[in-house]
């Protein structure tokens, strides 16, 4: 099926909030997210403006708003990362996000003037948080290792970081009804607040917030076991495990066990293709397959090898080549067709508390992959994603560190091709 995607806009998401909200890692999820689903997106810390300005070792009395000094070169920060964003929108950028405290209205009502001059609708997402366990969750986990602290005593900068959100405290004015749009973000999703949210793209950023939570859980991302048709070196198909590929399912359930501290209570999702459901059957763990991990439908090329194609389809060869990620095979689909489909699944990813393992196929892992580690759409159909590996995920302040781990030799000769790339 064919999406048509509304016509291009530009769209400010202005971040609002005390220091350890959760604004940062929020604004990363969206603009991830929206890359990934192919909008021209880029994100604007103005944190990294002042430290390039100002230098990262500032002490809190930097951020009083009675230090002339400090206040002039946040606002220098402020205005130069504003400056940038309708740079951006100006050489055809399409939605940019503006990571800032923006915890005072004047700021607000300025970003607010001149995104609109340039002709930019904006929205405020203001992370609100009323927990204090939450906060000092934020500031353990996140703030201490950014570079403002880097090399200093934990508890030295624990106290200094405290330091400077009383001074954010001190002016801080929320978002209030008179502001347009804004969606207020209430203890990491507890609650939500919506208010004059209006078209498709902006209705859908607030369905991916309404399903975001902070949880802390590894993901795991794997291939299923090499297939009747990866030996032959054709790709599609829904056969069945060679013996290797069912000697990797056997390691597979092996490596879950011993990751038990990482992987208690794991969920495992799959394809609904016979070759990762009889990967996943020796795990002996809750099972959920989805139509959307189905491997990219090859249409007319289905249980070919490339070197056919080659010979039988030589436009299709080509045509796939010069563009893989829109090229869409003969009654098939393409990775962008791919990417559409996914996005429950990954609406459904950011909503799990418990680890994930993923059992699917080359092209869709490559898309899932780009999501998570925040690839532009275009590399996504040239990421190595090779047969049995497992991919392990571990969350870290704003994203995942990534670990590989080979379970067995990589497969020789034809067992080597993928199915469907």
């Amino acid at each position: 099926m064919i999406r048509v995607r509304p016509e291009p806009k530009r769209l400010a998401l202005v971040m609002v909030g005390l220091p350890a909200r959760g604004k940062t890692y929020v604004g990363r999820k969206l603009g991830r997210y929206l890359a990934w689903l192919g909008y021209r997106t880029q994100i604007f810390n103005v944190g990294d403006y002042r430290r390039r300005i100002a230098g990262a070792r500032q002490p809190a009395e930097f951020f009083s708003s009675q230090n002339v000094a400090g206040h002039e070169a946040r606002e220098r920060a402020a205005l130069e990362a504003l400056d940038d964003l309708l740079a951006f929108f100006a050489s055809g950028g399409e939605i940019g996000v503006y990571d800032a405290t923006n915890t005072e209205r004047a700021r607000r009502d300025l970003v607010y003037e001149r995104c609109r001059a340039a002709g930019a609708q904006v929205v405020f997402i203001e992370s609100i948080c009323e927990d204090q366990a939450v906060v000092d969750e934020n500031v353990r986990a996140n703030k201490l290792r950014s570079p403002d602290y880097a090399g200093v005593d934990p508890e030295e900068a624990t106290r200094d970081f405290r330091a400077r959100i009383a001074e954010y405290e001190r002016t801080y004015q929320p978002v209030s009804a008179d502001e347009r749009s804004y969606v207020k973000l209430i203890d990491v999703g507890r609650q939500v607040v919506v208010n004059r949210i209006e078209g498709y793209l902006e209705a859908r950023i607030i369905f991916f917030l309404l399903n975001l939570h902070p949880a802390r859980r590894h993901i795991y991302l794997t291939r299923h076991g090499e297939s009747r048709f990866n030996v032959q070196g054709r790709i599609g198909g829904d056969t069945g495990l060679s013996e290797r590929g069912l000697a990797y399912a056997r390691s597979l359930a092996q490596f879950v066990r011993e990751q038990r501290e990482t992987t208690e209570g794991v969920i495992v999702w799959s394809s609904t293709l016979k070759r990762a459901l009889r990967t996943a059957e020796t795990l002996d763990r809750p099972l959920v397959a989805w139509r959307a991990l189905d491997e990219i439908d090859a249409g007319v090329c289905d249980g070919l090898t490339y070197v056919e194609i080659a010979e039988r389809l030589p436009d299709e060869y080509g045509a796939r080549a010069l563009d893989k990620l829109r090229y869409r095979y003969p009654r098939g689909e393409s990775y962008a067709d791919v990417i559409q489909r996914l996005e429950p699944v990954i609406i459904e990813l950011e909503r799990q508390h418990h680890p994930i393992l993923v059992i699917s196929h080359q092209a869709v892992l490559r898309a899932l992959y780009g999501y998570l580690m925040g690839k532009p759409q275009a590399e996504c159909p040239h990421l190595s994603i090779p047969l049995h590996t497992v991919i392990e995920l571990t969350p870290t302040a704003y994203g995942y560190e990534e670990r590989r781990i080979p379970l067995e030799p990589p497969p020789l000769g034809p067992a080597s091709s993928s199915s469907s790339s």
